[in-house]
């Protein structure tokens, strides 16, 4: 009840306020970007309230509450008056509905759902048009398949089917919690969260490599042990460390060019190639970590 009358309250205020002559709605103008006249942006905005309700009122199939749309269309237009160039001899309101128009389709972008869309030009004209072309086309051939209906409106607003398909079905369905109970198992306190695929690996896969993972440590340890300080600070740095040192880097460190620990890196790994031979797995290792 408290929402309704506050749409009543907003709307009567709206319908009192006085149009503005041409004139008159300049000579205000000129005084806002000229003198900062608080008063005249706010009659400017004031007297076009009525074009924030009438394109609220054409969003309402969204299913929000029609005061919020009207208060973002609001923030629009005072966006409009602070913008508007008198100078450029357009009427106000022919400038303004573009502002007023943009603050509420980027309202309702982010609350029609709690799963956010797109917000590219071209999936906010998929959004705000799929459901009227989908009716008129529907209307004009009621035989046109789901695919074929897709597809016009593809080619109409220029995006992909997959696109069109996707939005379609977002438009077409409720949000859902993921705390909801699962249909068909009552009093069992399942949920749809549990239902949800992990990306994890299972247990055993899990398993499987943290023992692989420490074979393979201890063999690489074993191998480091053939190399002398030198090299084994270069493959440290270079080949074990997350940040990876530059050949720069590590000459300045050891005082050599980097050419000649780029030579010494190459040496390194070669030794720990023949070294890994030795400590590495065995071929009957290597088959039973391929199972």
């Amino acid at each position: 009840m408290k929402a309704m009358s506050a749409d009543r309250h907003i709307i009567r205020f709206a319908m009192a306020q006085p149009y503005l002559e041409r004139q008159e709605e300049l000579d205000l103008a000129n005084r806002w970007k000229d003198d900062n006249d608080q008063d005249a942006r706010n009659r400017i905005a004031h007297a076009h309230m009525r074009l924030v309700i009438a394109m609220a009122s054409k969003f309402r199939g969204f299913g929000l509450p029609l005061n919020d749309l009207i208060q973002e269309g609001y923030i629009g237009l005072l966006e409009a008056a602070a913008r508007f160039e008198p100078a450029r001899e357009v009427r106000f309101s022919t400038y303004a509905g573009w502002w007023i128009r943009a603050s509420m389709q980027d309202y309702i972008l982010r609350n029609w759902s709690i799963v956010r869309g797109g917000t590219s030009s071209s999936q906010k004209a998929l959004f705000f048009n799929l459901r009227r072309l989908r009716a008129k086309l529907a209307q004009g051939d009621n035989r046109l398949s789901d695919q074929a209906i897709h597809q016009e409106i593809a080619s109409a607003l220029g995006v992909s089917l997959a696109d069109v398909q996707s939005m379609d079905a977002r438009l077409s369905g409720n949000d859902a919690s993921l705390q909801a109970p699962i249909k068909g198992r009552d009093g069992d306190g399942s949920e749809q969260l549990e239902m949800l695929e992990s990306e994890d690996l299972p247990p055993d896969e899990q398993v499987s490599g943290i023992i692989d993972g420490e074979r393979w440590r201890g063999w690489l340890n074993n191998a480091m042990t053939e190399l002398n300080d030198r090299e084994n600070r270069i493959i440290k740095a270079r080949r074990l460390s997350e940040d990876g040192a530059t050949l720069e880097e590590l000459g300045a460190e050891l005082g050599i060019s980097k050419e000649r620990v780029r030579q010494i890196e190459t040496r390194a790994l070669e030794k720990l190639k023949t070294a890994l031979t030795h400590y590495g797995p065995k071929p009957e290792q290597v088959r039973e970590m391929a199972f």
